[in-house]
């Protein structure tokens, strides 16, 4: 397909830069030469790998034999059997010197192995497994480098919450410590940002620690578990292998049930309440307890407001769903958070980003939180009713004891009117595709019928706003960590995890973004996956030249990226299909043909600089005072100490 940006200058500057290709001739005549394209470039067909789906091991080339039928078992085959038997059937990562024992492993086991092309892009790739399936995802890299290079993937992991076993490998135990080649203290530098992390050095170990990691990874607060392998215990033989049946961890015993007396004390302020608020967050779809959600709010006639991590938890299309709410949440549920009388945080850990000032967060409501995680629990803000277990069993105990109620009229008619007050909204521009406009026809194009994941930054935001989302495990962005470079390589994970359903992963990224980890195409291309790309292309660092707009005088500083590849060949150079659009009216058309187009696809949409995302709280401020346009920004800006510009 040719690229649909006529009429733009902007992109015809792009478009008409000399790209030209010069090929040394080193072929013997003309017609042993590649094809050439329509502009004369030599087209180039990638080798494609055949489905992971259609492989055991999607890394293994040679006859398969039968996992471990005969001989010993080295540590190596121990640990591939203790995945196996967790159910493992997908690893992402790449092999290195202390590895290759464990990779020679691989080769002949029931399990596919995918090679990345960067460690940070594994780590990231296993995440979206996990938040796309709800299941355990597994990372691996090698000592040194290939570990420290999951140290961003691990702390994503972390602050969302998502389960992931990390297994990097380690230098020889007699020289761990000695400052040997490749070597890093990964369980030192893990430590702050993992539930646990073990260092094997007897591969007796290895069935129990397996065994144990997904469980920790799993249960209780999700999150990420590292081991690591030193390469001699990896190559060790033994002759017998004990493998445990059940796990039972003495100091491990998260609480599942609520206490009875606190839910009772939860349905006597529903009862009494005229403003009640379901705030909802990640820790739902963790627990899965949308059924329990919807069944609260229409019992009770609460209205809901979600967190980003949170979307999908509750359906977008309920009428009780106000939307997300938070430092550019709407002013619907920012509102409704200010005037409530009670506040029930179901899995949600009270956020700088959702709370603004904590002095001024629902002041005037009480406020009952329902966690598993008892660290997470009047942490930030002190709550009234604390209630420590797994959200869905907790709501399954509560909903009986609530009392049916007809109406909330006055308080549900006020949240209406909030949301026709103060919609999320945008100014068209004529020739200019604007963000806002992308994502709006991303979710009339795909009707949700996908797996949405994002990279960070101000398309973050507006694909919050703008995409319905109604299912769980449908939207998956990094919102703690919040890092670029994440949104593609989970889109890639995801792909694996939801491929048997038939659904596409639409990856929502930027030209900032999308740079820091762009070269897990091969990964998306090799395998064939149905991964469509959309890049909101405007040419700078967007959020931090939103900042730089609003409070610092306008000065950007290191934000304009005035220097950038052409992101149609780029892609093309990989196998990937892919086209531009710059006109609006060839928008829509141009969505049609990505989300159409079989396999990895990529379109690079050049949108237009200098739009700031809308309502923002600025930081510092309370949820209540929310920028909703450029012509207000001013003043509150200028409320809360930060240098004044002119609006536009």
């Amino acid at each position: 397909m040719s690229d649909l940006d006529a009429g733009s200058s902007k992109s015809e500057s792009r478009s008409k830069r000399d790209t030209t290709h010069k090929i040394p001739p080193v072929h013997a005549d003309r017609a042993n030469r590649p094809p050439l394209d329509d502009a004369g470039r030599t087209r180039i067909t990638p080798r494609v790998l055949a489905p992971a789906s259609e492989s055991a091991a999607a890394c293994r080339v040679g006859p398969r034999r039968s996992y471990k039928s005969q001989g010993p078992w080295s540590g190596g085959e121990i640990l591939t059997e203790a995945l196996l038997r967790e159910g493992v059937e997908i690893l992402f990562g790449i092999p290195g010197g202390v590895l290759l024992s464990l990779f020679d492993s691989f080769y002949h086991a029931p399990i596919n192995m995918i090679l990345v092309r960067h460690e940070q892009g594994a780590g990231h790739m296993a995440e979206g497994y996990a938040r796309a399936t709800g299941r355990v995802g597994v990372a691996i890299g090698t000592s040194g480098p290939g570990a420290t290079n999951l140290v961003t993937p691990i702390t994503d992991a972390w602050m969302d919450s998502v389960p992931v076993v990390f297994l990097t490998g380690q230098v020889a135990s007699n020289l761990i410590g000695a400052d040997a080649f490749q070597e890093a203290d990964i369980t030192g530098i893990t430590r702050p940002i993992t539930k646990h992390n073990y260092l094997v050095k007897n591969a007796d170990d290895l069935p129990r620690v397996v065994k144990e990691a997904f469980h920790l990874a799993g249960t209780g607060r999700p999150g990420p578990v590292l081991i690591d392998l030193p390469k001699d215990m990896l190559m060790s033989a033994r002759d017998e292998v004990s493998w445990p049946e059940t796990m039972r961890l003495r100091g491990y015993q998260p609480t599942i049930e609520g206490h009875a007396g606190q839910i009772k004390r939860m349905a006597e302020l529903i009862a009494a309440s005229k403003r009640p608020l379901l705030y909802v967050g990640g820790g739902a779809i963790a627990s899965r307890c949308t059924a329990e959600l919807i069944a609260l709010s229409e019992k009770a006639k609460i209205p809901v407001t979600l967190t980003s991590m949170g979307l999908g938890a509750f359906p977008a299309e309920h009428p009780h769903y106000v939307s997300m709410l938070g430092m550019h949440g709407s002013f619907a549920a920012n509102m409704a958070v200010s005037h409530c009388d009670l506040l029930l945080a179901i899995g949600a850990r009270f956020d700088d980003r959702v709370t603004g000032r904590l002095d001024r967060f629902a002041a005037q409501a009480k406020k009952v939180h329902v966690d598993i995680d008892p660290a997470s629990v009047s942490k930030n803000v002190k709550v009234d009713v604390p209630i420590v277990g797994d959200a869905a069993t907790v709501l399954q105990a509560l909903v009986p004891q609530v009392k049916p109620v007809d109406a909330r009229a006055e308080w549900l008619d006020q949240i209406a009117a909030w949301q026709k007050e103060h919609p999320y909204g945008y100014s068209r521009r004529e020739g200019e595709i604007l963000p806002q406009q992308v994502l709006e026809s991303i979710a009339k194009v795909t009707r949700g019928e996908c797996v949405y994941t994002t990279d960070v930054g101000q398309h973050q935001m507006w694909a919050c706003q703008w995409i319905p989302v109604n299912e769980p495990h449908r939207f998956i962005s990094s919102c703690g960590l919040g890092t670029m470079g994440f949104g593609f390589p989970a889109a890639v994970g995801a792909a694996f995890g939801v491929r048997s359903q038939g659904l596409p992963v639409v990856c929502i990224t930027s030209d900032g973004s999308f740079q820091m980890c762009l070269q897990e195409l091969a990964v998306s291309v090799g395998h064939q996956l149905p991964v469509k790309i959309v890049i909101l292309n405007n040419g700078c660092l967007g959020m931090i030249r939103q900042w730089q707009h609003m409070f610092f005088g306008e000065r950007y500083s290191c934000s304009e990226m005035n220097l950038q590849p052409d992101f149609v060949r780029l892609a093309e150079a990989y196998g990937a299909s892919a086209t531009r659009v710059a006109d609006p009216k060839d928008l829509n058309k141009a969505l049609k043909w990505l989300m159409a187009t079989p396999g990895t696809a990529l379109l690079d949409v050049v949108t237009a600089r200098g739009e700031n995302v809308y309502p923002m709280v600025p930081a510092g401020g309370a949820s209540d005072e929310m920028i909703l346009d450029p012509k207000e920004a001013v003043a509150i800006a200028q409320r809360l100490g930060f240098e004044s510009f002119e609006a536009d």
